[in-house]
């Protein structure tokens, strides 16, 4: 069993006076006054006034010697009166700038516009990503890049467009929203009356989300409140909203079908109908990552049922035992019971974790509110991450977080899906909530367990990215292994052979694909806003240069890959939704301005679209996003 990690004292900001800068005449008054003369009421000895009269000759022929007259460029000299200015002159006070005192600094000038450059790189990777899809495959759900064709894998309701729209939105690419816009005014209410089985958990936070987000972006820019007072061509943010709620209205069975609070899996559109997966069971983090959803639905429809039937699930996972807030990944509709002994943050449980704390920040992130009890369970679990999963690789010791596939007596696997890169950036979201380090640090809002977290993400950040940078493309697998005591395969590297890492990270045959997920750089964004280190950056540069050099197709999209651990690699055929609604967004915000979006106003739900923090009205909106 490990340890939780340790505390490191560089956390700790040090404001000691005796650190601070001094004049050379404070120095002198200071010695002066804290000798004898405070303790004898200014009795001053022979000695002591032949000493200061020293100490100010030596003072008057520092400034006087010749050997300090310099020439200025025009030959004028500078002597003794020009020291003596420079010595009591005050520094002038330079005026404010967007970039502050840095605007004189060639070297932050270069580094800011590099960083402009480099996000223009992704809007025009999301440009032909977009092009792709309308050309080949406007209105299927998904683009298959290879075969230049659509495919509809969501239930027809075309996912694509409702998920890339926010994104378009936020990177000013008013043509492309327009675009959306119309083709979700015009076509997907009729396709949400029609379709039949979608899955309730990625029609929420695809299509669901995609529209309420949408909805609040238009009311933001419509209002002015972004600077500039126009309204995107296109939808009307009415017509998102009143998609939304039908859509809703339908999802709604999958919880009032269920003789308990745990919703069922799957719901028939046109016939206002749910029902359980085959097994009959229903995977957790899927019935507990609809709420953000629901809730903001909820608030600016006025109408109380979405929220309620969503709260009923989270409230019910209160009830339920757990080990040390850690839980399996099936739980049964039909007896509100977990199934199996399962406990992993990879797939069908991550999210069950990223939305307790998300949640809620949402509600207000108050320890005094109703919602308290989700920061509770957040907390006890991410106890148990640290006690039951956290371990460390051999030989250079990568801090990875492995799965329990038999429950806290089995075994333990060191398996860690990319989709548990999730992770630092909740982790650090907790830690913070939204705010950066520096100034939850001065004002004493970290507490012991906060700093440890954000450690800990901060280790399981580097892990995620050597995810990407062990392998011969740079691209991360679906599925790592890592090296531990008792458990390594021979010759199963990433074959980048120049890794440091290359004998920590097992990555098999069947694990090797790349779907163009969104995890590591929505932790690295997180990273960066929190804690300002432009480390993050520069890695999430990386993982986009590697995303264009190996997934893009000429002709227009990108594609998911077979097997990241040979050049060229073999691929897939199929551009994931999220590439566009999640992994370009999150490389897009983090390349810009902190500005936009800022983490203690927004939350994002676990497909990357953005939500308001104490849901608003029209009048209310106080966003920044960035339109121009």
């Amino acid at each position: 069993m490990s340890k939780s990690l340790p505390y490191s004292m560089k956390d700790v900001a040090y404001d000691n006076a005796k650190f601070r800068h001094r004049s050379v005449f404070q120095m002198i008054t200071q010695t002066l006054l804290t000798s004898s003369l405070r303790r004898d009421r200014f009795r001053c000895s022979t000695g002591k006034f032949l000493a200061l009269l020293m100490v100010s000759g030596l003072t008057y022929l520092v400034l006087t010697h010749e050997s300090h007259i310099s020439h200025t460029p025009d030959g004028l000299v500078k002597g003794t009166a020009s020291n003596l200015r420079k010595l009591w002159r005050k520094p002038p006070r330079l005026p404010p700038s967007e970039f502050g005192s840095s605007i004189l600094d060639p070297d932050k000038l270069n580094s800011i516009s590099e960083w402009v450059s480099r996000q223009e790189n992704v809007k025009e990777a999301f440009v032909h990503a977009w092009s792709g899809y309308k050309k080949f495959a406007f209105g299927f759900d998904e683009l298959k890049p290879l075969s230049r064709e659509g495919v509809d894998g969501l239930g027809g309701l075309g996912a694509t467009v409702v998920d890339a729209l926010d994104t378009a939105m936020i990177m000013g690419l008013d043509d492309i929203a327009s675009e959306a816009g119309s083709w979700i005014e015009k076509n997907l209410p009729k396709r949400i009356s029609e379709k039949g089985q979608v899955n309730l958990f990625e029609t929420t936070i695809r299509v669901l989300g995609g529209l309420l987000s949408a909805y609040h972006l238009s009311l933001a820019n419509q209002g002015g409140e972004l600077g500039v007072s126009r309204a995107l061509n296109g939808s009307k943010p009415e017509a998102y909203l009143q998609t939304a709620k039908d859509l809703a209205d339908r999802l709604l069975s999958a919880f009032t079908s269920s003789p308990t609070a745990i919703p069922y899996s799957d719901v028939v559109l046109r016939d206002r109908s749910a029902h359980p997966a085959p097994d009959g069971l229903s995977s957790t983090a899927e019935v507990s990552s609809l709420q953000l959803e629901f809730n903001y639905l909820s608030s600016v429809s006025g109408d109380p049922r979405y929220t309620t039937e969503a709260m009923k699930v989270l409230e019910h996972f209160r009830t339920l035992p757990k080990v040390q807030g850690l839980v399996p990944i099936y739980i049964s509709p039909h007896t509100g019971d977990f199934s199996g002994d399962n406990i992993r943050l990879g797939s069908r449980g991550d999210s069950y974790y990223e939305y307790l704390i998300k949640i809620w920040l949402q509600q207000g992130g108050s320890q005094n509110n109703h919602s308290k009890y989700l920061y509770d369970m957040y907390a006890e679990a991410m106890k148990g991450v640290k006690e039951r999963l956290v371990r460390k690789s051999i030989p250079k010791g990568l801090v990875f977080v492995g799965e329990l596939p038999y429950g806290v007596d089995g075994a333990f696997s060191p398996k860690m899906d990319h989709l548990v890169c999730f992770l630092p950036g909740t982790l650090a979201l907790g830690a913070t909530k939204g705010m950066t380090k520096k100034k939850a640090m001065e004002n004493n809002l970290l507490t012991f367990e906060d700093l440890e977290n954000l450690n800990l993400a901060e280790d399981l950040a580097h892990t995620c990215f050597e995810m990407y940078a062990v392998t011969a493309t740079g691209l991360a697998p679906e599925i790592a292994y890592f090296h531990i005591e008792g458990a390594y395969e021979e010759g199963l590297d990433g074959g980048n052979k120049s890794s440091e890492y290359m004998n920590d990270i097992v990555i098999k045959p069947l694990d090797r694909h790349n779907l163009l997920r969104p995890e590591t750089v929505e932790s690295l964004f997180v990273l960066y806003r929190i804690t300002e280190n432009p480390k993050y950056r520069e890695w999430g540069w990386q993982i986009f240069e590697a995303f264009e050099k190996h997934t893009k197709v000429e002709a227009g999209g990108y594609t998911s890959l077979e097997d990241v651990t040979v050049v060229p690699p073999r691929r897939r055929d199929k551009m994931e939704t999220f590439y566009l609604g999640e992994t370009l967004k999150y490389l897009y915000l983090l390349f810009g301005d902190d500005n936009i979006l800022p983490l203690d106003k927004f939350v994002f739900n676990t497909e990357a679209h953005p939500l308001p923090i104490h849901p608003s009205t029209k009048a209310e909106i106080t966003l920044t996003v960035d339109l121009s």
